[in-house]
């Protein structure tokens, strides 16, 4: 071919050659950055990086705490609820308590509870351990230890101050018989608070499913009592229980655990079935005026772990044991377990009964918090503990009783509940003596519930369970 047919070709100017050249290793070090930026994210979790895992879609970093948001993705993991249970221990009603609610003709607890009422009303929903018989005063009078029977009102003036259940089945629920049992529940409903422990009937259920924020909770609630062979009667506080009433109370032996065992597993396939995404145990057992557990409350507990029981508190030692988190034998479960919360209120005091540590005159508030996401678990993702103490004032026929929330967050006790030397030094005591039994395992439980929660936020790209 001649060269008059060949087409003309155009050279780059010295200066277009250096703009490609650099435009080459510009894009080429843009490569390198994107690649760099890749692989750093598959080992960095900071706020300003996007993980992207093979097959799968971009998964944000965020606090556990919040929640996931995943920018567009079809796999989003978002909290979609959250439910707080407060439950608070033994509510006994000596004489000297009841006496103190004389108001006119009639009587109110309110004042009891005035210092608590905020914690319990900020609660999304609040629980605590009638420990009494509300029995009336047709042929009978109001009673303390050992067969307790208090006026209606100690159930309005519960409702009125933010509860919203009072547990029934303790070893002084049948202290008036059957009659006392039944009239008890009548007048607690009748106030607005939901019941457990006990029913008017055996065709009612044994436990309850409760909508708490969005989160249906499970709730049953055990004492334990001595059952005889036939397994149809038991004695509890000493009392032989008829026939009739037989199945209206939730016991367990010490001495028959698997029957125990049996009914927990078949009840909580009851609760499943019901729409349960969480599980709670309120149970009275232990040995009273005893700071630690019983090897028996371990068994019991380790066992509720395995059946699936998410929270466990526990009342009846008239004292506070410690705070615990369980695993279950296979490791897949775990369990919270307050195994005594001590008491709420009672007239145990260190100058008139056998126990003179002061133990008695303690207790807590456990509010515990359930955290639902939208993959459908459900967690228990926070506890707290709040110190209370029973302050008395006056004497004898003149004596009254509040529950103070010991709360560290409150500048000046003495101010602020109007206390006296002496009673502001019984507060501060009654704080060291809980501080001494629950702090280190508190700080423990809290410590495993974060590091979970965090395992659960960092593994959310690469198993279905999401955050919970």
């Amino acid at each position: 071919m001649s060269n008059e047919h060949r087409p003309n070709r155009r050279r780059l100017t010295p200066g277009a050659k250096f703009l490609l050249s650099a435009a080459a290793v510009i894009f080429l070090l843009f490569l390198s950055g994107f690649a760099f930026r890749y692989c750093l994210s598959l080992f960095v979790v900071g706020d300003e990086y996007l993980i992207h895992l093979p097959g799968r879609d971009p998964i944000a970093h965020v606090d556990p705490n919040q929640g996931l948001d995943v920018f567009g993705s079809s796999n989003t993991v978002t909290q979609t609820g959250r439910a707080t249970i407060l439950a608070a221990g033994d509510l006994m009603t000596h004489l000297p308590i009841v006496r103190s609610g004389a108001a006119g003709t009639g009587y109110s607890f309110e004042n009891i509870f005035q210092y608590v009422s905020p914690y319990i009303a900020s609660a999304d929903y609040a629980v605590v351990n009638l420990e009494t018989t509300l029995a009336g005063t047709d042929g009978k009078e109001y009673t303390g230890y050992p067969k307790f029977n208090a006026p209606d009102a100690i159930a309005s003036s519960a409702y009125h101050v933010g509860f919203d259940m009072m547990l029934t089945a303790n070893n002084h629920c049948y202290d008036y018989g059957a009659a006392g049992l039944l009239r008890t529940l009548d007048v607690i409903q009748n106030a607005g608070l939901d019941t457990l422990g006990t029913i008017s009937s055996v065709e009612e259920p044994r436990y309850i499913v409760k909508e708490i924020n969005g989160i249906k909770v499970g709730m049953v609630n055990y004492t334990y009592a001595d059952i005889k062979d036939d397994r149809n009667t038991f004695v509890i506080n000493d009392m032989q229980v008829d026939g009739k009433s037989a199945g209206l109370i939730n016991i367990f032996d010490y001495a028959n655990l698997d029957l125990f065992y049996n009914e927990m597993e078949n009840h909580i396939s009851g609760m499943r079935a019901a729409g349960a995404e969480a599980i709670v145990l309120f149970i009275h057992w232990g040995d009273q005026f005893s700071v630690n557990p019983s090897s028996t409350q371990e068994i019991i507990a380790r066992k509720m772990c395995d059946l699936g029981v998410d929270v466990i508190a526990g009342s009846h030692p008239h004292v506070i044991q410690p705070i615990v988190q369980l695993t279950s034998t296979d490791g897949k479960h775990q369990t919270l377990c307050m195994y005594s919360m001590g008491n709420f209120l009672s007239n145990q005091r260190a100058d008139n009964i056998a126990l003179e540590t002061g133990h008695s005159e303690d207790g807590l508030m456990f509010s515990f918090t359930f955290v639902e996401y939208s993959n459908g678990e459900v967690h228990v993702e926070f506890v707290d503990l709040m110190p209370t103490w029973v302050l008395v004032r006056g004497s004898d026929s003149s004596k009254s009783f509040q529950i103070l929330p010991l709360d560290v967050e409150i500048e000046d006790w003495n101010e602020v509940y109007s206390l006296d030397g002496d009673q502001a030094a019984n507060a501060n005591k009654s704080l060291e003596r809980t501080n001494a039994l629950i702090y280190h395992s508190l700080n423990a439980v809290k410590s495993q519930l974060q590091q979970q929660m965090g395992e659960r936020g960092h593994t959310l790209g690469t198993f279905t369970g999401g955050v919970g």
